[in-house]
């Protein structure tokens, strides 16, 4: 369990350090901030705006630091042939990537509490002031608790995206991994269209091929639910416990995969 840890503490500074964690966080504020003046030209829109835009800006830049720095957490250490070093120590193949893993997970939950907390400033900023007949007109308060759902369900998707990255990068190259990466994270946003798949094709195989890669995908349209709080819908905390289920579990056996491939593998 220390060995675990401590790797994860490398990989949290390392990650830290690294200037393009900086610049897409940075990036993404600047989205969130530049939502404000563009949700001044929509009157009575402008909280809307600036919830869609920033609750979008969140997921796509802690897209971009899940895949391209998961793909790296094992690649890097080939290329500098630090895991000789690393697997010399009296530790397990399994510690080491349990412990990128959880460094990974805690810079994202970092960089998503950075993001949101700038969000919840530019709508706190937008709401100051306004006459309380223009705030009853909204359908959601501007500080609406609900966003702390819609960013938890983005972690939980970034969290879930990680494991995937961190299982291509145990056997493929960087270039690989994120293409890899890029195709489940495109195709499991659309998964939930391959189980009427049938209905489209006059093929069996076709429909049969379709119905389990359903199966097998994650299923990450379920974690979007932008559109259910920008517009004051309420989403059961039954939902949020759901997802959670889901995502432990397929974390779960995606590392476990990952460590058997990584044991496997041979570094001479």
């Amino acid at each position: 369990m220390r060995a675990t840890l401590r790797i994860a503490t490398s990989v949290f500074r390392e990650s830290v350090r690294d200037k393009v964690l900086y610049n897409l966080v940075l990036f993404a504020v600047l989205l969130m901030i530049a939502s404000y003046l563009i949700g001044e030209l929509s009157a009575g829109q402008d909280v809307k705006i600036i919830k869609d835009l920033g609750l979008g800006a969140t997921s796509i830049f802690g897209l971009f630091i899940a895949i391209f720095i998961g793909i790296g957490l094992v690649s890097k250490e080939v290329e500098r042939r630090s895991i000789y070093s690393l697997l010399a120590k009296p530790i397990h193949r399994y510690h080491v990537i349990v412990g990128k893993y959880l460094g990974l997970v805690l810079t994202l939950a970092v960089n998503v509490a950075v993001m949101a907390t700038a969000l919840y400033a530019v709508l706190a900023y937008t709401a100051w002031g306004v006459s309380p007949e223009t705030a009853r007109a909204w359908d959601a308060p501007a500080l609406d608790p609900a966003l702390v759902e819609a960013v938890g369900l983005i972690f939980l998707e970034l969290t879930l995206v990680t494991a995937i990255a961190l299982f291509f990068s145990t056997f493929s190259t960087p270039i690989l991994s994120a293409a890899l990466t890029a195709g489940f994270v495109i195709s499991g946003h659309f998964s939930s269209d391959l189980r009427n798949f049938q209905s489209v094709v006059n093929s069996p195989v076709a429909a049969q091929l379709a119905r389990g890669l359903y199966w097998v995908l994650p299923n990450l349209a379920q974690f979007d639910i932008k559109a259910e709080v920008v517009h004051g819908r309420t989403v059961p905390l039954s939902y949020v416990a759901l997802a959670f289920s889901y995502t432990s579990l397929y974390v779960g056996a995606l590392l476990v995969m990952s460590a058997f491939v990584f044991s496997r593998r041979n570094f001479k």
